[in-house]
């Protein structure tokens, strides 16, 4: 009876290690299969809030919420212009991402840059990702600035023609959410607060999502 016991005892042992095996090597699975956004911008992507309510964090916030398995990592920088972006993109793109959002082109549009230039050092970062397979999207922007309504209709235009002509995921204006509200700003009327980063995410979102279904697409 106890040499039987015993039996059963080292049975139901090996049963339970392996059903923990299983657990543990799913829940790996799970990880690696976990999508990994990054995303490259200026300060509006860098956040001039709190790290937790900045757009990246917020977005991947918004995606596990609706039961997506997602990394969405923060390349945002003030002060750089989509030249800047391009001069680092190797180095904060890595092996292992699947998508980029491309959201370059605010710092460029507000110092009066020529957007002949912005659009070469945005179609060189498309062409590199491209190259290496990396779903993307291609975010534009507003901006009231001094340089006239010309000025930016031009990178309205450059930055629509881009996502034409490399066939890539787009979203017209990043800011839209906030541009034109005072609440959603922070005190430099510049970047969005806390309110208007989620303000932001919820209107990107469902393009956000159909770039993890073309990243996924590719795997």
């Amino acid at each position: 009876m106890k040499s039987e016991f015993g039996n059963r005892l080292a049975a139901i042992a090996v049963a339970l290690c392996f059903v923990l095996a299983w657990i543990v090597s799913n829940s790996v699975r799970a990880d690696e299969e976990a999508t990994k956004i990054v995303m490259i911008g200026d300060s509006l992507t860098e956040g001039k809030v709190a790290e937790t309510d900045r757009i990246p964090i917020q977005l991947e916030f918004a995606l596990k919420a609706k039961g997506r398995s997602v990394s969405v990592f923060n390349a945002g920088a003030g002060g750089d212009s989509a030249a800047k972006g391009l001069a680092r993109l190797n180095r904060v793109v890595k092996v292992d991402t699947d998508a980029v959002i491309v959201a370059l082109g605010w710092w460029d549009m507000d110092r009066g840059l020529d957007p002949n230039v912005t659009r070469a050092a945005l179609a060189a970062i498309l062409d590199n990702l491209q190259a290496r397979e990396i779903a993307v999207l291609l975010c534009g922007v507003r901006a009231h600035t001094k340089f006239g309504d010309e000025h930016e209709k031009a990178f309205v235009e450059m930055f629509a023609a881009l996502a034409r002509e490399y066939n890539v995921l787009f979203f017209p204006a990043i800011n839209d959410a906030v541009l034109d509200n005072a609440e959603l700003n922070a005190v430099d009327g510049l970047h969005p607060n806390a309110a208007g980063n989620k303000a932001l995410v919820a209107q990107i979102l469902p393009t956000v999502e159909a770039l993890i279904d073309r990243a996924r697409s590719r795997s």
